[in-house]
């Protein structure tokens, strides 16, 4: 800051703090395009089926091992990144979500849900087996106890749910652990499990599918599919112009900050009540952990809004373009995963890797066994088809189980591709409960060992909805 004649205050844009948010976002776009050119070239990793984001985040945490590299990446930074792109995707995927189902039956849609919530239970109870013996009994001679022992929880939001999510409940189950006197770095430990979740589903995905492929079960695409489509594509007659007086990604991009806008109220609204110790301790970190979920509330009642203002005639054109939708909702995703795994901390993970990787581990098996079992029963018809997508996006996300899918079904002629989409509604309603039990654990010993007992009853009530007599 310079003080000018007048002894005002006047920025130097030659000062580091006005480039460093710059910075860290011109990182993270370098290591997006690394990434891609990577997978484009390299025969062995597109192969393997990885994001490119998650390769442009993998060179960005290989590169940290060079500290002078290490001391530009702002770790907090990268996390708020990976928060705030976590809420504005799932605003973005909301508003342009379609409803046409597409060949998808209603049962086959909520099964799909159920299986999800049945397997990020199955997660939750793998990761407690795991942390909680690690906490009573196991001692790290350098750090001491670090193991917290709802630390297994964030497998299901590392594996299922992603950066995002492991990032907020890592950041709970960080402030809960200090507030026990347990130095856990849970942010690193949520997002480490996120990270290897990418690696699971790309790598076991692609091993198995090369199993069944000499197998003859199955045929692997030779051909790389690209489908292409352009913004013409989901027009309608009442759309905005491309460019009038503002750009149409500029109408659009706006109405995605503005939903995130209600959703911050809520939460500062929220956040500014007294609501006592409990709300202070567990209510309020809630609910800012959970902006993703007010962002999909937000999203869905603008929608409903927009649209019912252009069937009174108050509003003449459509500015909800599924289109743009998509592509902001996929840019924030990409983001999001360079960023929540550029926020890694190597030094953070020498207390915890013993944990990490036995939870990890774990999780693998036991949803590589539990997806499998389940898949073969509730899409007979396209068993394969339906567990490599389901599989692909519950160790990484969405895009996984696609990019699984597209290898054996590369035009999507089964409903496998439209079950993934439209679970999230079921998936949503029935896995609230249980994020709020994620919340509720980190609170005593005992209240992980309730939650535990929960969740088994949980897990037995969805695995038998499953296995119920079919027509």
């Amino acid at each position: 800051m310079l003080l000018n004649s007048g002894g005002l205050a006047v920025t130097s844009f030659a000062s580091p703090d006005v480039w460093h948010s710059i910075v860290q976002c011109i990182i993270v776009a370098v290591a997006v395009l690394t990434g891609n050119v990577l997978r484009r070239k390299v025969e062995i990793l597109r192969r393997s089926l990885m994001p490119s984001a998650l390769l442009g985040g993998l060179v960005v945490l290989l590169l940290k091992l060079w500290p002078a590299f290490n001391d530009v990446i702002d770790k907090r930074m990268m996390e708020m990144i990976t928060y705030h792109t976590l809420a504005l995707g799932f605003i973005a995927m909301s508003l342009g979500a379609s409803k046409d189902s597409n060949r998808a039956n209603a049962r086959t849609v909520i099964d799909t849900g159920t299986l999800t919530i049945g397997t990020y239970i199955v997660q939750a109870i793998v990761g407690l087996l795991v942390t909680i013996p690690m906490f009573l009994w196991w001692r790290n001679p350098a750090a001491g106890r670090d193991v917290f022992y709802s630390a297994g929880l964030l497998l299901p939001m590392g594996y299922g749910q992603g950066p995002g999510q492991a990032l907020n409940f890592g950041t709970i189950y960080q402030l809960g652990a200090g507030e026990q006197g347990i130095d856990f770095h849970g942010i690193d430990f949520g997002l480490s499990i996120a990270t290897i979740g990418f690696l699971v589903g790309s790598v076991v995905g692609v091993v198995y599918l090369n199993i069944l492929n000499r197998k003859k079960k199955l045929t692997i695409n030779q051909v790389e599919v690209e489908t292409v489509h352009t913004i013409e594509d989901y027009e309608s007659r009442n759309d905005i112009p491309h460019s009038e007086s503002v750009d149409k990604l500029t109408v659009v991009s706006a109405i995605v900050l503005l939903t995130y806008g209600l959703v911050y109220l809520l939460m500062s609204f929220i956040g500014g009540m007294d609501l006592g110790n409990f709300g202070e301790k567990t209510l309020k970190p809630l609910v800012y952990g959970f902006n993703f979920f007010w962002g999909i509330l937000f999203g869905s009642l603008v929608k409903v809004i927009v649209k019912k203002l252009l069937k009174m005639g108050v509003m003449h054109r459509e500015y909800l373009n599924e289109f743009l939708l998509n592509r902001i909702s996929g840019f924030m995703f990409d983001i999001m995963i360079v960023a929540g795994t550029a926020a890694i901390s190597f030094e953070n993970l020498k207390s915890i890797w013993l944990p990490l990787t036995l939870v990890c581990l774990a999780g693998a098996f036991v949803t590589f066994l539990y997806v499998r079992w389940i898949s073969f029963r509730i899409y007979p018809s396209y068993k394969y088809e339906g567990f490599f997508a389901m599989f692909g996006m519950l160790t990484g996300t969405a895009s996984n189980g696609m990019i699984l899918l597209r290898e054996i079904d590369p035009h999507y002629d089964t409903p496998a591709a439209n079950n993934l989409v439209l679970q999230n509604i079921p998936a949503m309603i029935l896995g609230f409960p249980v994020l709020l039990i994620l919340g509720f654990a980190p609170k005593s010993l005992n209240a992980t060992l309730i939650s535990l007992a929960i969740l088994v009853a949980a897990f037995l009530v969805a695995t038998l909805f499953l296995l119920r007599k079919r027509k």
